[in-house]
């Protein structure tokens, strides 16, 4: 039997990257699917492909009533809910501390911390009255791993980590589990939308990312592998699925290994250095 047969999903932000490729996995595994996100045209593009185990709905998940409304949909549409991916986000500017722009901090919040509770929320009273479900918010790397991410984005995926934790503990005795995922760097199109480039684009050619990431991956990540959407969208299947039946509260990190060190190609000469450096200290 396939991993999600008779689910039934709800996944944000799915009309592309890892949302988009998540639900296809998840419908290949018996699921239905509700797709959510702002883009009408790619989201009824994406339903129709993959055919009766998907509905589209379009949602801004910065707005309660929009999330209310997704979840209700999926209820009507499909007569339950088994799981729910808080997967939707947006761009975050860099900028220095003394630069902060809270205007952008709170708009990057209600994307990728305000919408995750209210996805929550409304999820939970649904899974609720059947005793059971699976709620995981795709957070990152970023949120465990200081320095590589923008402030506001780095700041809102450490509390969507945390708010999972906390919500576990909770809903545990309701029969619903609660997990994050950190994806490391990955090609989809979200590296090109923060580079200006347009969202179709972007989200058309996550080659352009992974040609990037490769460029720099040495240094940062110890698997010389370029993640893509679908290693994100398997450990998703995971958590959703009733073989994680006793996971919940946990972060899953498919980041590479960049937040285990630093990769021995990164840190060779320096070591090099080091002991150099001792020795002529040592013989002068």
């Amino acid at each position: 039997m396939a991993a999600l047969e008779g689910k039934v999903a709800v996944i944000t932000g799915s009309t592309s990257g890892i949302g988009a490729r998540t639900a296809e996995r998840f419908v290949a595994e018996g699921a239905r699917v509700v797709i959510a996100g702002r883009r009408k045209d790619r989201g009824e593009k994406l339903a129709q492909k993959l055919g009766d185990h998907a509905s589209f709905i379009q949602t801004d998940v910065s707005v309660e009533a929009d999330v209310e409304a997704m979840i209700h949909h999926a209820v009507k549409r499909f007569g339950r809910l088994d799981c729910l991916v808080n997967n939707a986000g947006r761009g975050s500017q860099f900028a220095t501390i003394a630069d902060a722009d809270l205007e952008e901090f709170d708009a990057v919040i209600a994307v990728h911390l305000r919408a995750v509770l209210a996805g929550m929320k409304y999820a939970a009273r649904a899974m609720a009255a059947q005793g059971s479900g699976s709620i995981i918010t795709v957070a990152s790397v970023n949120g465990i791993h200081a320095g590589l991410g923008g402030h506001y984005y780095s700041a809102a995926k450490a509390a969507s980590i945390h708010l999972t934790r906390c919500a576990a503990m909770e809903l545990g005795e309701k029969g619903i589990r609660v997990n994050s995922i950190s994806p490391g760097m990955t090609a989809t199109g979200a590296f090109g939308k923060y580079g200006g480039v347009t969202a179709d684009e972007a989200d058309d050619h996550p080659e352009y990312a992974e040609a990037a990431i490769g460029a720099v991956m040495s240094r940062w990540q110890p698997l010389l592998s370029v993640a893509r959407a679908d290693d994100i969208a398997h450990a998703a299947v995971f958590l959703a699925s009733d073989a994680s039946r006793m996971i919940t509260g946990h972060n899953l990190v498919v980041d590479g290994g960049i937040s285990a060190g630093w990769p021995i190609g990164a840190v060779r000469s320096d070591r090099e250095l080091f002991f150099r450096k001792f020795q002529e200290a040592r013989s002068a």
